[in-house]
C-alpha cells in the first residue's frame, strides 16, 4: 500500500518542476540573447576602430604626400658650357644657359607655379589667370600670368637684369623694401647688388636674347662680365695681368656653336688693347 501511496502523482511538485524549468530556459535565452548583442557590439566597435584608423591614416597619408610633393623639389641644371631646354608640367617652356639650375616642386601647377632660379634661364610662360607664375632668387622675385621674359641673376655677378618681350611682370626687390615695378615690353629692370636697389630702362633698339641661339653678343660691357661669359660658355678659366684691363669696354657679336674660344679671343686682341695667352684652358689678359 504504500509503494502505491509514493507512486501517486503530485501536481504540485509537477508545477514548481515545470517553473524551474522555463526559467532556468528563460535565463539561458536571456543570457544568449545578451552573449549575441555583447559580439555584434564587439564587432560594430572593431569595425569603427578601423574605420576611424583607416580614415585617420588616408587623410594622415593625403597631407604626408602633400607635403613631400610639396617640400621635395625636381632639379634641372645646366652645365658649364652648354644649354638646357625644358617644359615644364603646365606647358611654360624654360632655357636655361650655361652653368644654371632652376628648382620646382613636384606637385607644380596643382598648388602652385613656383619656381626658383640660380643663374639664366628665358621663359615663355604658359598663361593661367587663377594661377600666376613666381621666379625667384635671393635678390628679386618676378610674379607674371602669361609672357617672355629672359632673367640673369648668377651668384657671382654684381647685377640682377630681367628683360620683358611680351605681356607684363611684376618685380619684387628681395633686397630691401621697395615699390614693386611693373614692366612693359622692351624694357628692364636692373638691381644693383651692392645698392640694393632696382633701376627701370627702356631699351630702343628691343631686347637681345640671342645667347639662346648659341650667339654671344657683348654691347659695349666691360672685360670683367667678358669674361665671365666666356668661361661659362667654354668652360675656361680667365685671369687678368692686371687691373686696369678691367676698365676696357668691348663690342662683339659672336656664335659659339661655329667659334672657338680662341676667335673671340683673337678679335680682343685685334683692338690693341688686349693680349693673352691660352694653355689648355687657362687663359691670361695682359
Amino acid at each position: 500500500i504504500s509503494d502505491m501511496k509514493n507512486s501517486i502523482y503530485n501536481k504540485d511538485e509537477a508545477f514548481q518542476l515545470f517553473r524551474k524549468r522555463v526559467d532556468t530556459y528563460q535565463k539561458n535565452k536571456m543570457m544568449r540573447k545578451r552573449l549575441r548583442w555583447k559580439i555584434v557590439y564587439k564587432y560594430v566597435a572593431f569595425i569603427s576602430i578601423i574605420g576611424f584608423i583607416s580614415y585617420f591614416s588616408y587623410w594622415r597619408g593625403k597631407s604626408n604626400l602633400k607635403n613631400v610633393l610639396t617640400e621635395t623639389g625636381i632639379e634641372v641644371e645646366t652645365p658649364i658650357g652648354s644649354q638646357t631646354r625644358l617644359r615644364l608640367p603646365d606647358g611654360t617652356i624654360v632655357i636655361l644657359n650655361a652653368g644654371s639650375r632652376i628648382i620646382y616642386p613636384q606637385n607644380f601647377g596643382v598648388y602652385n607655379r613656383d619656381v626658383e632660379l640660380q643663374g639664366e634661364g628665358y621663359f615663355e610662360v604658359a598663361r593661367n589667370i587663377e594661377m600666376p607664375f613666381y621666379v625667384k632668387t635671393k635678390e628679386l622675385q618676378v610674379r607674371v600670368l602669361g609672357t617672355k621674359f629672359n632673367f640673369r641673376d648668377y651668384p657671382e655677378d654684381k647685377e640682377v637684369v630681367v628683360s620683358l618681350l611680351e605681356g607684363r611682370i611684376v618685380l619684387n626687390n628681395q633686397l630691401q623694401r621697395e615699390e614693386e615695378l611693373l614692366l612693359l615690353p622692351n624694357e628692364q629692370v636692373i638691381l644693383d647688388k651692392r645698392v640694393k636697389t632696382m633701376k627701370k630702362e627702356w631699351k630702343r633698339d628691343g631686347i637681345n636674347i640671342e645667347w639662346i641661339t648659341g650667339r654671344l653678343f657683348f654691347d659695349e660691357i666691360p672685360l670683367p662680365e667678358v669674361a665671365q661669359i666666356l668661361e661659362r660658355n667654354y668652360g675656361v678659366r680667365i685671369k687678368f695681368a692686371n687691373d686696369a684691363l678691367k676698365k676696357i669696354r668691348f663690342y662683339g657679336n659672336f656664335n659659339k656653336n661655329d667659334q672657338s674660344v680662341r676667335d673671340i679671343l683673337e678679335a680682343l686682341s685685334a683692338t690693341e688693347k688686349v693680349h693673352y695667352t691660352l694653355n689648355d684652358k687657362e687663359i691670361i689678359l695682359y
